[in-house]
């Protein structure tokens, strides 16, 4: 009965041909046969199948996706590739460029602002980090009185312990007892100190705060650098280090407007080859020059001197200009974006 239906089902969708139903039907195991025929004509599931017994791949990255765990990567494209002759700072073509002793260009005004915002937060913190540092001692100062006070209220009681009283021998001793203990009072406990009081008020009862809880410890501020670091290379960064770059225009009747929304701006201040992020560059210190590498290796490493300014050159005044990459992995520009986030463990 089961297997009738099941072989009428196949044939009204038309799945088999009837011929081949029918040898199925004479054949002992029909039914089996059937099932087979089904299992090896199914298709894999789909990408939003809700209905399959395993978790697949696919289903797992999406639910990592939207639910915020999982570390994320993805691919910079040629839009997200700062320009060769682009601010570090800005990501804008550069007005008034320079460039540090690592080859990272930025805009001067930008590179400023910078330098000047990371000295008064290094002020700032140098503040904070000197007030902590007085607090400290001023604590260290407390402790040191109180454990002096504490060392002579010790030896006082002591003291008042030694010394003896005499007794009346014509009065009874529990008369004398009481009576020297009216007429001589002992060493009596101390009122309480005003600074205790003071310090209960100062508590506050909100023992839920993070900041009062039993294994909440104080923050303590490490002193901080006063160098000035370079925000690209994190290495130091002085003002004087700063070299004025002087970029050679492809076409000099072109205004500033008119060079940003060409492909090729800028040409090799010697050889006049086209500049690009696919073309290695170098900026020469003294003149402030940029030419390819091809030309630094070919004609000025030869003599070392400056074709612009005629200066002689050393292996310092030649700065490699760092490239924002091309959008092909053989660029050699690391173009893999992660984030990293919470890992969600199944």
């Amino acid at each position: 009965m089961l297997a009738s239906s099941a072989l009428s089902l196949l044939q009204s969708a038309g799945i088999m041909g009837r011929s081949f139903l029918r040898g199925c039907e004479e054949l002992p195991g029909g039914p089996v046969v059937t099932c087979a025929v089904l299992s090896c004509r199914m298709t894999r599931h789909g990408k939003n199948c809700t209905a399959g017994a395993v978790y697949t791949y696919h289903e797992k990255k999406k639910d990592t996706a939207a639910s915020g765990y999982g570390t994320q990567n993805i691919r910079l494209s040629r839009d997200a590739v700062k320009d060769f002759d682009c601010c570090c700072l800005s990501l804008q073509p550069c007005h008034d460029p320079v460039v540090t002793p690592d080859g990272y260009l930025y805009e001067r005004e930008a590179i400023l602002e910078y330098i000047l915002h990371q000295k008064k937060e290094i002020a700032r913190q140098m503040k904070a980090y000197e007030k902590e540092r007085g607090a400290r001692r001023e604590e260290q100062k407390k402790l040191q009185r109180a454990a002096a006070q504490d060392q002579v209220r010790g030896f006082l009681e002591k003291e008042a312990a030694i010394v003896s009283r005499p007794l009346n021998p014509f009065t009874p001793k529990a008369a004398s007892g009481s009576s020297t203990d009216e007429s001589q009072p002992g060493p009596s406990a101390a009122p309480p100190s005003k600074d205790k009081d003071r310090d209960k008020d100062k508590v506050l009862p909100s023992f839920w705060i993070p900041s009062l809880t039993p294994e909440a410890k104080a923050t303590k501020l490490e002193k901080p650098s006063r160098t000035v670091t370079c925000p690209m290379s994190g290495k130091p960064l002085r003002m004087c280090d700063l070299t004025p770059v002087r970029f050679t225009p492809l076409d000099d009747s072109v205004d500033r407007v008119g060079l940003i929304t060409r492909s090729e701006r800028y040409v090799c201040a010697v050889t006049r080859d086209s500049l690009s992020n696919a073309t290695p560059c170098a900026v020469l210190r003294p003149s402030g020059a940029v030419v390819t590498l091809e030309c630094v290796e070919r004609l000025i490493r030869k003599d070392m001197v400056d074709p612009v300014s005629g200066d002689t050159l050393t292996e310092r005044d030649i700065i490699v200009l760092q490239r924002g990459g091309t959008g092909f992995a053989g660029s050699g520009v690391k173009l893999q974006a992660e984030m990293s986030r919470p890992v969600m463990q199944a």
